[in-house]
C-alpha cells in the first residue's frame, strides 16, 4: 500500500511545463494578480465561462499558488475554501462557472457569509458584449447583473472590463475579505475579456502596497470605561462569541475573565473561545439559552459580549432587559445590510465597542491590570453515557471517539445538532470549528475537507462528525479530500432520517391532537437504507460499516484513525438511534459539584 501521507498535495496535479510565458492574456493577469495575493489554493468545479483563467492557472502559472482542487460540485467548492478560512483565518479561492455554477454554489456562500469567513469567489459569463456571444448556451449563460445572485449575503462584488480593472478587482476583493468583519466577496469576469490578447503589458504592481492592514483597535476611553465597571462588578459574566483562533487572544480571554472573576459562557454556533473544562466556563457550550445560564445573566451587574452571536435572543431569557450593564464588543453592525436577518433582534447595550472582539480583550487585560485570579468552582466533568442500553446512541459515540483518539490533538471541524456540549472539552481555539453558519444541511463534508487540508501537516488530527442527511448532500466533497491527499476522518451519525423534522411534526401532533406515530413519514431514510460506508468506497476513501452494536465501534474507530494517521480518508458509519440522547439535554450538562 502507498503511503499516502507522504505524497504532496501539490504534486498530483503537475502540468507540462509550457516554458517562459509572460502574460499574454487578460486571464494570465488575473492568474498572476491571484499569485502575487499568496493565495494557496482555488477549489473549483470547470466551465466554459472562465476556460480562459484556467488556462492561466495551468499554463501560465503553472498550477501553483494558486493550486486548482477540482470538486465535484460548486458547493463543495465553496465548503471547502470556508473550512479552510475558519482554520486560518485567511481566505482562498473558489471559482464557479457562469450562472448556473454560481446558482448551485449560493448555499454554501450563504453560509460563510452567516459564518462571517471570508472567501474569494470567481465567477464568469458569457461575454458581456452580445455581438461576441456564441449561438445559445453564452446567452443563457449570461445575466445582466450576475452579482445580483449573491449580493445581499456577500461583502462585496464587482464585474470588472478590462485585465487591469481584473487585477485591482482582485486585490480589492483579497482585502475586504480579509477585514474585520470578515465574509465572501464576488467578482464575475467577463470571458470575452479573459480570452482577449492584451494590447500591451500591465505595468507591474506590488500588490501589498494596495492592500494596507486594518487596526479595528478599541477606542481608549471606550476601554477605560468598561475595564471599571468590570473591576467593580461582583457578578461579571462573559459571552464569548466570534472570536479568532489565535492562541495568545485564547489566552488573553482567560485571563481577563481570571481577573474579574467572570463566568463565560460559549455557543457551538461558532468556533471555541475559551477551555470548556476551566472552573469558571458556565456549563457545556450551549446553541440555545438554557436554565443553566438564566440565572447567571440575571445577577450579572456586567455582560460582556466578545461578538456574541444573537445577544438580544439569549437575553430575552430574561423576560425583559437585563439589570445589569451590557458591553457589546462587535463590528457586524458594518455587515447589516436589511436583506438577511441573520443579524438576529437588537439587544438592550450600554457600552458598545466597535472593534474586533480579540484586540477590546487584550486592551482590557491591560487596562485591568494585574490582579489576583478569582476562579469559581470546580472544573466541569465530561457525560458518560448510560450503560445497558443495547442501542448505540450519539453520546456512545462520542464517548467512544473520545476514548479512541486519547491525548491526540484533534481538530472537531463539524458536529451534529444531537452533539451536546458536554461530551468534549474544548483546551485550544482549534479543538473545535464551529457550525457550517447557516443552519442548512449539506455544509459539513466541504467544510471539513476545507478544515483538513488547512491543518495538513500540523498533527492535528480533523473529525467531522455529520449527520446522514448532511453527509447526503455533500458527500461527493470526500472525492476532492482523497484525490489531493487530504486526510480526514468523517464519522456519520445515522439515524436514517431527518430527525430534526420527526422532532417538529411530533410537536406539531401533539398541538394539534393528532397521531404523534406518524411522524416519520416523509422523514425516515429507508427501504432502502443508504450505505454511507460504500459511497465513501467509490471515491477512494476507506468505509467501515455499518457499525450496529457496542462491540463493533472502538474496533471501526481505532481502524479508521489508523487510516488517517496513514494519510487516508476514513469514513465510519454508525447507525444511531434516532433521537436517543437528542433531547436530555438537561440531564448532561450538569455542572459537577464537589
Amino acid at each position: 500500500m502507498v503511503d499516502v501521507s507522504k505524497l504532496d498535495t501539490a504534486a498530483v496535479e503537475r502540468p507540462i511545463p509550457s516554458g517562459v510565458n509572460a502574460a499574454g492574456f487578460g486571464s494570465d493577469v488575473i492568474a498572476e494578480a491571484l499569485r502575487d495575493l499568496d493565495i494557496p489554493y482555488i477549489a473549483l468545479n470547470p466551465g466554459a465561462s472562465y476556460r480562459g483563467l484556467h488556462d492561466s492557472l495551468v499554463n501560465h502559472i503553472g498550477n501553483a499558488n494558486p493550486q486548482m482542487l477540482l470538486c465535484l460540485h460548486e458547493e463543495a467548492a465553496v465548503a471547502i475554501a470556508h473550512g479552510y478560512a475558519k482554520v486560518t483565518g485567511k481566505a482562498m479561492a473558489a471559482a464557479v462557472h457562469s450562472n448556473v455554477g454560481l446558482f448551485h454554489a449560493t448555499m454554501a456562500i450563504f453560509n460563510a457569509w452567516c459564518d462571517r469567513m471570508p472567501v474569494i469567489i470567481l465567477g464568469a459569463t458569457g461575454p458581456v458584449d452580445a455581438a461576441k456571444r456564441r449561438p445559445w448556451i453564452d446567452w443563457i449563460h449570461t445575466a445582466a447583473d450576475q452579482g445580483a445572485i449573491v449580493r445581499n449575503y456577500t461583502k462585496w462584488d464587482d464585474q470588472p472590463a478590462s485585465p487591469a480593472a481584473a487585477r485591482e478587482a482582485l486585490l480589492r476583493a483579497a482585502w475586504l475579505a480579509n477585514a474585520s468583519p470578515q465574509a465572501p466577496v464576488y467578482i464575475n469576469l467577463d470571458a470575452d475579456m479573459q480570452e482577449a490578447p492584451l494590447d500591451k503589458p500591465l505595468p507591474p504592481i506590488e500588490a501589498k502596497r494596495y492592500m494596507p492592514p486594518v487596526v479595528s483597535a478599541a477606542p481608549a476611553d471606550h476601554i477605560k470605561q468598561a475595564a471599571e465597571w468590570l473591576k467593580a462588578a461582583k457578578h461579571p459574566v462573559i459571552l464569548a462569541g466570534r472570536v479568532s483562533r489565535d492562541v495568545t487572544a485564547w489566552k488573553q480571554r482567560i485571563a481577563l475573565a481570571e481577573a474579574i472573576g467572570a463566568y463565560v459562557c460559549t455557543t457551538p454556533k461558532v468556533g471555541a473561545a475559551f477551555p470548556t473544562d476551566h472552573p469558571m466556563h458556565l456549563d457545556a457550550p450551549q446553541p440555545f439559552t438554557k436554565d443553566e445560564l438564566t440565572p447567571h445573566l440575571r445577577e450579572a451587574d456586567v455582560i460582556l459580549s466578545l461578538d456574541w452571536v444573537d445577544l438580544n435572543g439569549t437575553l430575552r431569557s430574561l423576560g425583559g432587559p437585563p439589570a445589569g450593564k451590557v458591553i457589546q464588543v462587535s463590528l457586524d453592525h458594518q455587515l447589516h445590510n436589511g436583506w438577511s436577518m441573520d443579524y438576529q433582534g437588537l439587544p438592550p447595550v450600554d457600552l458598545f465597542i466597535a472593534a474586533h472582539p480579540d484586540a477590546a480583550a487584550g486592551a482590557l487585560v491591560e487596562a485591568i491590570g494585574p490582579v489576583a485570579p478569582r476562579p469559581k468552582g470546580p472544573p466541569r466533568a465530561l457525560h458518560q453515557p448510560a450503560g445497558g442500553k443495547s442501542a448505540l446512541g450519539i453520546e456512545d459515540l462520542a464517548h467512544e471517539l473520545r476514548s479512541v483518539v486519547g491525548g491526540r490533538d484533534v481538530t472537531l471541524t463539524h458536529l451534529p445538532l444531537s452533539w451536546q456540549g458536554s461530551f468534549w472539552h474544548f483546551r485550544h481555539p482549534l479543538d473545535f470549528l464551529g457550525s457550517d453558519g447557516g443552519g442548512g444541511v449539506g455544509g459539513g463534508p466541504g467544510i471539513s475537507v476545507g478544515a483538513a487540508l488547512a491543518l495538513k501537516g500540523s498533527g492535528r488530527l480533523p473529525i467531522g462528525v455529520c449527520g446522514d442527511g448532511d453527509f447526503l448532500m455533500s458527500v461527493t466533497s470526500l472525492w476532492t479530500a482523497v484525490h489531493y491527499r487530504i486526510p480526514l476522518l468523517i464519522v456519520v451519525a445515522n439515524n436514517r432520517s431527518f430527525y430534526n423534522d420527526e422532532v417538529h411534526q411530533e410537536r406539531m401532533a401533539l398541538l394539534r391532537n393528532r397521531p404523534v406515530e406518524n411522524k416519520w413519514i416523509g422523514q425516515k431514510m429507508l427501504d432502502p437504507e443508504i450505505d454511507m460506508a460504500g459511497l465513501a468506497r467509490a471515491q477512494g476513501a476507506r468505509g467501515f460499516g455499518p457499525i450496529m452494536t457496542h462491540e463493533e465501534l472502538p474496533t471501526a474507530l481505532a481502524a479508521a484513525v489508523a487510516a488517517v494517521e496513514n494519510g487516508e480518508v476514513a469514513v465510519v458509519d454508525v447507525r444511531i438511534e434516532p433521537g436517543y440522547g437528542a433531547r436530555d439535554s438537561g440531564a448532561v450538562s450538569q455542572r459537577k459539584s464537589g
